[in-house]
């Protein structure tokens, strides 16, 4: 069901009485926040994007399996295909890793463009924006309570793809020890427990994209306008990161260093590009975000 075909949602957005000066308490933050999650999550339009999220792992693990029922390696004789895929047959957990480097460069920061380009153009365009606005959240509350939304996906969507990429790993390949790519051995305790910071991490990275999108969505009351502009940003983005005469400024794209993750599978880990990444997704938050709160805050409301 759409925002617009909902009826009012007065528990945790209901006005404040004439006359009151009080501002809005941490509970009914908690409130706006929660219901914003249950709005998001509900929506037809998420589910699809988690469903393909978690079917990209699925779709890799059957397509390695196949390839190697015959006694050849993963990837092919050169070794072809994302990192890790050549070491699944020996243990599922790197289907993990496989999935997430798989779906980082497109498909992940695509559902985020979708959900953050959709925030506050979304609003507008079903005519709820200035509803919420009557409501005591103000305009950076409501703005940051988008963005905490955004992120929650962000970390759900990485979550449901290492989740789903193990589970088939663990059915459909042996697990164990890991091989890390200085040559290593480390348990699957600590396996897992480097698989799941790696996705934390590639969670973390996708905060530049986020930043971005919620910017794009001040812009305009299209909710489409916004996702399509935000998609076409980080395609834009990803293929001037491929071009060798823009190396001066390509340390500076927000997806440069996206597949820095795979410094954690070394032993020791290297953190030099995993704090460039950091770092830089820090910077188009920043930048981003102030654009964004910059816009709302002075933005004429009609929708």
């Amino acid at each position: 069901m759409s925002r617009a075909e909902s009826p009012p949602r007065a528990d945790a957005r209901t006005a404040v009485e004439p006359g009151s000066r009080r501002g809005p308490s941490p509970l009914w933050t908690f409130g706006l926040f929660r219901d914003e999650l249950v709005t998001t999550f509900r929506r037809w339009r998420t589910i699809a994007l988690l469903g393909v999220l978690a079917a990209v792992p699925v779709l890799i693990g059957i397509a390695v399996k196949i390839e190697t029922n015959g006694g050849s390696s993963a990837g092919g004789d050169r070794g072809q295909g994302p990192a890790f895929i050549a070491q699944i047959t020996n243990n599922g957990l790197f289907l993990v890793f496989t999935g997430l480097a798989a779906t980082l460069p497109f498909f992940l920061p695509m559902a985020i463009g979708v959900i953050a380009g959709d925030a506050i153009a979304g609003e507008a365009n079903a005519g709820t924006l200035r509803y919420l606005l009557v409501a005591p959240a103000g305009r950076t509350r409501l703005l940051l309570t988008k963005y905490a939304t955004t992120m929650t996906f962000c970390l759900v969507a990485t979550l449901v793809v290492a989740v789903s990429a193990f589970a088939v790993g663990a059915l459909l390949f042996p697990l164990g020890e890991l091989t890390t790519i200085s040559g290593t051995r480390i348990g699957l305790g600590e396996g897992l427990g480097r698989a799941l910071l790696i996705a934390l991490v590639v969670a973390a990275s996708l905060t530049g994209v986020a930043a971005l999108g919620l910017f794009v969505s001040t812009l305009t009351n299209s909710g489409i306008a916004a996702m399509a502009t935000t998609v076409g940003l980080l395609i834009t983005v990803q293929i001037l990161d491929q071009i060798p005469q823009l190396h001066a400024l390509q340390p500076y794209f927000f997806s440069h260093y996206w597949l820095s993750f795979a410094d954690l599978m070394r032993d020791p880990v290297y953190w030099d590009g995993l704090v460039r990444d950091l770092g830089l997704q820090g910077l188009y938050v920043a930048v981003f975000g102030s654009a964004a709160w910059a816009r709302f805050t002075t933005k004429d409301i009609t929708a």
